[in-house]
């Protein structure tokens, strides 16, 4: 499938976060026409995997695609840190599970936000998790 556009940014504090959360607010709008509540669950999960990065991963990346499949457009985004891994992906799935205090819905909610989910963790190595949303 064609990638139109492409951008990698850093996640090392908080303000990346939120430009983070900005730019694929911008994309969601400008390149792939969502209608807001599409607009809000995307921008949503970039925020918690965002956050994730982040907190449980100690910082990483976040690389942005456009995406276009004949008439079809859509965003895939990719949050990847070198942190401690998960060991036991499906515990980190399940609703109201938490290692760090919060209400335990970010890998899982993230999962219901979009239409397509990856995660591949691997423990002492990082985690990468891939969404994609189609409009």
């Amino acid at each position: 499938m064609p990638v139109t556009k492409t951008e990698t940014m850093p996640i090392r504090n908080e303000g990346d976060v939120v430009q983070i959360r900005q730019l694929v607010r911008k994309w969601s709008t400008d390149l792939t026409s969502f209608s807001l509540v599409d607009q809000t669950k995307i921008v949503t999960a970039a925020s918690e995997l965002a956050r994730n990065v982040l907190v449980h991963g100690g910082g990483g990346h976040a690389k942005l695609e456009a995406l276009q499949e004949g008439a079809r457009r859509g965003l895939r985004l990719s949050f990847e840190d070198k942190g401690p891994g998960i060991p036991d992906i499906d515990l980190a799935l399940r609703d109201g599970y938490t290692t760090g205090g919060g209400l335990g819905l970010g890998l899982s909610g993230s999962r219901r936000l979009v239409n397509e989910f990856s995660i591949d963790s691997r423990v002492g190595e990082g985690t990468c998790v891939t969404i994609t949303k189609w409009k």
